[in-house]
């Protein structure tokens, strides 16, 4: 039966809603990072204002903390499955650690083929002054109720007892990273190959280890699958004006820290 014209002229486009995850992940603090508390109701709107077709997420970040990773792909999750709306991710320039987290809550990751993605592990990094304060004559001086108080303190030399036990508490992380990886990309990856060793790859090799479905970017991937007419709505926090003009002494350390943490992953063309 054909649809009369008037009909078809009446029809509403297909709505996609687009959440943006830039940045590198971290608590509230400073208010520089993407953080579960910030985003909840950002991810809500995405997922229920307009009942939209499909989300789209777009990841740039090289990751951060482990546990605002976690809450965030859960709230991500949760509302896909509680509004049955498929998900696709859409790298940019990195999905790495944390980052990659993130892009695991979708059904299916697409990235370009110069993105990169991975860095499935857990990192702790420091720096020792005992040396350096033996050198100036400086004493270090610390008193503590609790024996494990002071543990890795950065001007006494590094205790085996206290790297043990940060390991213990590394190694239980890494497995909750592995084990979400596992959970949400399956039989798709490659077989024979360890991926949760830190290391990362380009997108196309990506492709091919199984961390990614494919390479495409968010408008033109979106609109082959709903339709020409597909229409994209925006999604993603908002950041106070003065931050924005980076007129503050916590946008510049924000600002500093971002660019540090992209560079471990950025090639530059």
């Amino acid at each position: 039966m054909r649809i009369p014209i008037l009909s078809r002229l009446f029809v509403k486009p297909l709505r996609i809603a687009v959440i943006r995850l830039s940045g590198t992940i971290g608590g509230a603090g400073r208010g520089g990072g993407l953080n579960d508390a910030a985003l909840a109701p950002v991810i809500e709107r995405a997922f229920r204002r307009g009942k939209p077709a499909a989300v789209a997420l777009a990841i740039n970040s090289p990751g951060g903390s482990p546990v605002q990773s976690s809450l965030i792909a859960a709230r991500i999750r949760r509302l896909a499955d509680e509004t049955e709306t498929p998900v696709h991710a859409f790298v940019e320039d990195v999905a790495a650690s944390g980052g990659y987290w993130l892009a695991c809550a979708a059904d299916r990751i697409w990235a370009d083929d110069s993105s990169i993605l991975g860095s499935i592990g857990v990192i702790s990094a420091g720096f020792g002054f005992h040396e350096l304060i033996d050198k100036w004559g400086i004493e270090r001086r610390v008193h503590t109720a609790g024996r494990s108080k002071s543990t890795l303190d950065p001007f006494r030399p590094q205790n085996p007892e206290d790297v043990a036990r940060l390991h213990a508490i590394l190694e239980p992380i890494h497995q909750a990273f592995k084990d979400h990886v596992t959970a949400r990309r399956g039989a798709r990856l490659a077989e024979g190959r360890d991926l949760f060793t830190g290391e990362f790859w380009a997108g196309r090799q990506s492709v091919e280890l199984g961390l990614a479905d494919g390479i495409a970017h968010l408008v033109p991937k979106m609109r082959a699958l709903y339709g020409d007419k597909a229409r994209f709505e925006v999604h993603g926090l908002r950041r106070p004006l003065f931050r924005r003009l980076g007129l503050s002494a916590e946008t510049l350390i924000d600002a500093a820290e971002d660019r540090l943490a992209f560079q471990r992953f950025g090639a530059r063309g």
